[in-house]
């Protein structure tokens, strides 16, 4: 096994041939492990539950790697930091049910003048925002308040990523601008 390169690794893998996947494993574990631990900012716990939702995920995929869009490497990193994502989404799904199903504990009632702070904080930003193009305001919206990736973005507006990377660059730099003149 260790003399086969990673694409045909792989394609052993998609066959279901198991020390294929345990060479992959043993290549890779550390890439991905050091990946998933800063994701997580170290939590060893949730880094090793990642670690195998990733190997089961390359155990379970239907979509095969194909050597001709890039480095075997970076395939194994999108398809990890997908992973993380999809965990990350649905822990806070999880706890966000958990808080409201579990009565045991005190409700924490927030400081009224929180509130008037936050609104007025939520009121500057939107502020700002509104002063945005309409692309831009889609641009922050599917990414910070909707959850989709760039890639995922880029999908959506049928854009190659860098382009979208740039059109946020610039989105934030100018809702920075607004914000700091908003503020004077």
């Amino acid at each position: 096994m260790k003399e086969k390169l990673d694409k045909e690794l792989m394609a052993l893998v998609m066959k279901k041939h198991r020390p294929a996947l345990e060479e992959l494993y043993d290549r890779h574990i550390k890439l991905i492990y050091g990946f998933i631990f800063k994701f997580t900012n170290g939590n060893a716990d949730k880094t090793k539950e990642i670690v195998q939702l990733v190997f089961l995920k390359l155990w379970t995929t239907k979509s095969s790697y194909n050597s001709e869009k890039g480095h075997f490497v970076s395939w194994l990193l999108t398809v990890t930091r997908n992973v993380c994502v999809d965990y990350v989404r649905k822990d806070s799904v999880h706890i966000r049910n958990n808080k409201q199903m579990d009565m045991s504990h005190p409700i924490d009632i927030e400081d009224p003048n929180n509130d008037i702070e936050n609104g007025l904080l939520y009121s500057e930003i939107a502020n700002a925002k509104s002063k945005l193009s309409k692309p831009q305001k889609r641009l922050i919206d599917l990414l910070y308040w909707k959850g989709y990736s760039l890639t995922e973005i880029a999908k959506i507006e049928n854009e190659p990523v860098g382009t979208i990377k740039s059109r946020l660059h610039q989105s934030l730099k100018l809702l920075k601008k607004y914000l700091e003149v908003g503020g004077l």
